[in-house]
């Protein structure tokens, strides 16, 4: 068995059914903001970390939630959050703060539906309900943070072409104290 193209195309029969037009959506909600606040927990942790930093590669003003650097949230801001249930217990108080201070919310979750979902000014539904059953090889959400990571990758594709951003003028914003 070829493992590497068993995931691949699984991936790909996540992403044929997602709604590649929900990149634009969220681009222009990132363009719209003040400044953009990024989380997840876990494995979804990791992916939105990977999506804050090319905003911050891109020119945006991009903090992760839970970092004590992490300025307050108001009006006018933005908040990410990437979670496969879209109700992450620990994601929940950060939902409660940005909606009653005004800020938009943004969820990317396997489901259409969910605690954050609910009150969200974009949902973004990575696959559709059933792309995600157990799968032997994928364990524990790995298609679902595998396949949202590479729409958010595609998203910064899109933005990289729309504001025809180049390797040295991102580079050039890349950290240099790593």
């Amino acid at each position: 068995m070829d493992h590497q193209k068993f995931i691949l195309d699984k991936l790909a029969s996540i992403l044929d059914v997602t709604d590649k037009s929900k990149a634009t959506e969220l681009l222009a909600l990132v363009e719209a903001a003040g400044r953009t606040f990024i989380g997840g927990a876990g494995r979804s942790l990791l992916v939105s970390r990977f999506f804050a930093m090319r905003l911050v590669h891109a020119g945006y003003n991009v903090s992760m939630i839970g970092e004590v650097v992490t300025p307050a949230i108001k009006a006018g801001d933005l908040l990410i959050l990437v979670s496969g249930s879209g109700g992450t217990e620990t994601l929940l108080p950060f939902v409660k703060k940005a909606k009653s201070v005004g800020a938009k919310l943004v969820v990317i979750s396997m489901k259409k539906s969910s605690a954050m979902a609910d009150v969200a000014d974009l949902v973004i539904q990575v696959g559709q309900d059933d792309s995600f059953p157990l799968t032997k090889g994928m364990p524990m959400g790995s298609q679902f943070e595998l396949s949202t990571l590479i729409f958010l990758e595609g998203a910064i594709s899109e933005l990289i072409h729309a504001k025809g951003l180049t390797e040295e003028g991102m580079r050039a914003i890349h950290a240099n104290l790593e």
